[in-house]
């Protein structure tokens, strides 16, 4: 059996590979593709905090990534048509800088899954499952109303927006941004697991009332784990929109929450690198499947249906030898 570190490394040295590799084979469309994975594989990680530590199978977290998303939409379309957003009143500026607009994104997103956790970590198990549904499925409908922008259709970004130093424009520096993002990501959940707070988490998921007894409040733990896991996902919405410089109502829809779920349960649920080896695979099996058949996702069933009877603990953890977390 392979360690687990060594596999991560060489998942890690793989995702660099790539790109570099279709830089010298002049393939500048598969730097696309390893950059949709990497950012697939970001709000994957952040859903994976709240599913593979704290238990929380959510079927809403597309909510999370449509704002980023329409975060994104928002404020270009405005600083492209020069004109002003009001809100609540005020009149602000749009803009086509991706840090400022990565933070609109997060703050948004965690708000969101503040007011989103407030109300379905009241409830648990199947409940939980359908309450995010609920608030997934309502916030798609408003986008499909919502004809300011685009409504139905959508909305187009011309030109993508910018990070001082850097001419996203290129695909591979695009690529470099969002792998960096990626790392940024990775360490700080390695970080949240270790700390004391994901081992409560951890603990809250098992067995809550023996959190409970130590003086812990398990709701609010999941809770804080939920708003983090949000804003993570919410930052994947904005860099997506990014790339395809588009957004849609779609990046609301339940199927977009049901595939980061498959993301994580392909590669291994609460693994570090767990996201990032689902993500890589679904996008190869959508590129290399997709040319072949448009019914490519039934062989993506099939290698779920194998990994759930067979392999418990995703990719990794068929590699490792070790058994994923049981949600």
């Amino acid at each position: 059996m392979i360690p687990e570190r060594l596999l991560n490394w060489v998942v890690f040295a793989g995702l660099l590979a790539v790109p570099l590799w279709a830089i010298v084979a002049d393939e500048p469309f598969t730097i696309t593709l390893v950059t949709r994975a990497v950012i697939l594989a970001i709000a994957a990680v952040g859903l994976n905090i709240a599913l593979g530590i704290g238990g929380l199978v959510s079927l809403g977290h597309a909510v999370f990534f449509g704002l980023g998303g329409y975060a994104m939409g928002i404020l270009a379309y405005h600083a492209q048509t020069y004109t002003s957003l009001d809100l609540f009143g005020l009149s602000l500026a749009g803009t086509k800088s991706m840090p400022i607009i990565w933070l609109v994104a997060v703050v948004v997103s965690a708000l969101a899954a503040w007011v989103i956790g407030l109300l379905s970590l009241r409830t648990s198990g199947v409940y939980f499952i359908m309450i995010t549904l609920a608030f997934g499925q309502m916030f798609y409908y408003f986008a499909i109303s919502w004809s300011t922008y685009g409504g139905e259709d959508g909305l187009s970004i011309y030109v993508r927006n910018g990070f001082p130093g850097l001419n996203t424009l290129v695909p591979i520096q695009f690529f470099g941004l969002c792998f960096a993002l990626l790392c940024i990501v990775l360490f700080l959940n390695a970080r949240l697991q270790n700390a004391p707070f994901g081992l409560a988490l951890n603990a809250a998921r098992q067995v809550p009332t023996r959190v409970e007894t130590v003086g812990l409040n398990p709701m609010r733990l999941k809770l804080v784990a939920f708003v983090i896991s949000g804003a993570i996902t919410g930052l994947a919405g904005a860099l997506f929109a990014d790339l395809n410089r588009f957004v849609s109502p779609t990046m609301f829809s339940w199927q977009l929450s049901g595939e980061l779920i498959v993301l994580i349960i392909i590669g291994g649920v609460g693994r570090l690198y767990g996201p990032v080896v689902g993500a890589c695979l679904f996008v190869a099996l959508e590129h290399w499947l997709g040319a072949l058949t448009e019914f490519w996702h039934v062989y993506l069933g099939l290698i779920l249906l194998v990994i759930v009877l067979f392999a418990r603990g995703g990719i990794i953890g068929l590699l490792t030898g070790k058994e994923g977390a049981h949600v």
